[in-house]
């Protein structure tokens, strides 16, 4: 897949433009959107990023589509899982609705960012080190046990993890208790301090990078080609923030979505790493030799990431239904 220095540019500008006018036509007056307005907007980018899988497949062809299709699908599961984590930062926070948007955008943005860091070096590595897909695969299958074992303990972990990052600001820098409108920083008794949406952000932040440690190697095991790889992070992040006002009442219905997304990144990985032993390289295993192991094809990975999804959802919402009509 030949990707241009011009195609990268303009891909990458498209993109920046999004963002900016998300900002400036949504987020930059605080307000609470409404279901009809989150509607509206998820599905203008989830057909966007549906219309870029059709733009692929007239330039690059209909293989490098199912891939970014594949990518996108898994990264957007992966994104709703995100949001649990969001909502659990927003209510520890005490975040006022009207200024979560900011904090969104801004925390999505600087996911974006780190994950573009990430896909470098990825690539990079793979480009250097067929061996990088055994380590990919196993970390895979190892964040997918730690999935499932923190499954229901959620709400915990987070919270833990946001005490932390909580002390260590407050030892570095001075903070107060109080939101001063939608302002990071504000002056009490003419001293800069940091307000407890800046806190929000930094947890967000921090979220987002341990969230980038998982995402980018499971879409390496769908496609090796970059450029698709960063696009389809980008479209499945556009739209998370309005994604989170339009699905949050339902996330607590999603009982069972951990574990079909644990599914999703064994599965992934054991992917990686039948396509490392296909063209290994490493002295100790086989003698340096190719291993003669069957490889997971581009639409049997869709397919059974999309069931994995409609499964976990459906056994999700008959659950819940269950425990209501109790």
């Amino acid at each position: 897949m030949q990707v241009t220095a011009l195609e990268w540019l303009i891909t990458i500008a498209v993109i920046l433009g999004l963002f900016v006018f998300d900002f400036y036509a949504h987020v930059r007056t605080p307000h609470e959107p409404t279901f009809r307005e989150s509607g509206f907007w998820s599905a203008v980018y989830i057909g966007l990023a549906l219309a870029f899988g059709g733009l692929v497949a007239w330039k690059w062809g209909s293989t490098y589509a199912g891939e970014y299709y594949a990518g996108f699908v898994t990264e957007k599961a992966l994104s709703v899982d995100n949001l649990f984590v969001f909502l659990i930062i927003m209510s520890t926070f005490a975040v006022p609705r009207i200024y979560q948007q900011k904090v969104l955008l801004i925390g999505i943005v600087i996911a974006l960012v780190m994950r573009g860091l990430f896909i470098g070096v990825g690539a990079a590595a793979i480009s250097a080190f067929s061996w990088v897909f055994y380590l990919f695969g196993l970390f895979l299958i190892y964040t997918a046990v730690k999935l499932m074992r923190e499954s229901g303990h959620e709400v915990e972990v987070e919270e833990k993890r946001d005490s932390r990052i909580v002390a260590l600001t407050k030892r570095i820098l001075p903070t107060t208790d109080e939101y001063d409108g939608d302002k990071l920083v504000t002056r009490i008794d003419g001293r800069r301090v940091v307000t407890p949406l800046l806190l929000a952000l930094l947890a967000i932040g921090f979220a987002d990078l341990l969230f980038a440690l998982d995402s980018i190697p499971a879409i390496y095991g769908l496609t090796e080609q970059p450029y698709l790889v960063f696009t389809a992070n980008a479209f499945a992040l556009m739209g998370l923030r309005q994604l989170y006002f339009l699905i949050g009442g339902l996330l607590d219905r999603l009982v069972y979505l951990s574990y079909g997304l644990a599914a999703i990144l064994a599965f992934i990985g054991v992917k990686l790493v039948l396509h490392a032993l296909h063209e290994n390289t490493l002295p100790f295993v086989n003698g340096g030799e190719h291993v003669a192991v069957p490889e997971i094809s581009t639409p049997v990975s869709l397919s059974v990431i999309l069931t994995i999804l409609v499964v976990a959802t459906i056994a999700s919402l008959i659950r819940t239904r269950t425990r209501v009509g109790r």
